[in-house]
């Protein structure tokens, strides 16, 4: 099974680096677009409970439906390839991003922005300099979560033409190869953990004052 797999990236290496790139940059997509979404509305959400009920409960029950499901219901309305991909991959990561940026406004303490205006700051102010930051870890972890979620789940994206490291998997299953199914299998994990490691390395950087030893 090594021998084949090994045998496979030897004479099919540029594709399966292209398939690769292209899943990777499909996820990132789906997460900077649910970023865009998540976090404005888990901040809105977080000022009131029946915003945080009504926001929280539309995106959850949009993640009641499979990534293969919302797939295959995207086609009529937008045809295959990329686009619909992004779309059904934006709508999985939007859940986490606004559940935890939500949680994160909300536990931020009360006395810090009420020290934060008796200092003199404007709303606008306590907003960026108090709340954000305050609320920053665990937004990252919502973001985080959607990311190994969204890259082990655009691997189904190559079922519509999205291209991705779905492709070795599905071509695995049609040609019954076992080796190219765990080449993808694998490749899909590691690329999942890898860009998580990545991610928590790159938030560790952005959070440096957490770090910081006395």
């Amino acid at each position: 099974m090594l021998l084949s797999m090994a045998e496979y990236l030897e004479g099919n290496w540029p594709s399966v680096l292209n398939q690769l790139l292209t899943h990777l940059w499909v996820s990132l997509l789906a997460l900077c677009a649910a970023a865009a979404i998540g976090i404005p509305c888990g901040y809105f959400a977080s000022l009131s409970d029946r915003g945080e009920k009504w926001v929280a409960g539309l995106f959850s029950s949009l993640r009641v439906v499979p990534s293969l499901a919302l797939l295959v219901l995207l086609i009529p309305v937008m045809g295959t390839g990329t686009a619909p991909a992004v779309t059904a991959l934006t709508v999985l990561a939007v859940p986490p991003i606004l559940l935890n940026t939500t949680a994160g406004f909300r536990e931020v303490p009360f006395f810090m922005t009420e020290t934060g205006r008796g200092l003199g700051m404007t709303e606008r102010d306590v907003l960026r300099r108090v709340r954000v930051p305050l609320a920053l870890p665990l937004i990252l972890a919502g973001m985080r979560t959607a990311l190994v979620e969204v890259i082990a789940s655009a691997a189904l994206a190559a079922k519509i033409g999205a291209g991705g490291l779905g492709e070795i998997i599905f071509t695995g299953l049609g040609l019954n190869r076992g080796d190219m199914l765990l080449l993808g299998g694998l490749a899909v994990a590691a690329l999942s953990l890898g860009c998580g490691r990545l991610f928590d390395a790159a938030a560790k950087r952005l959070m440096k004052y957490k770090y910081v030893r006395n």
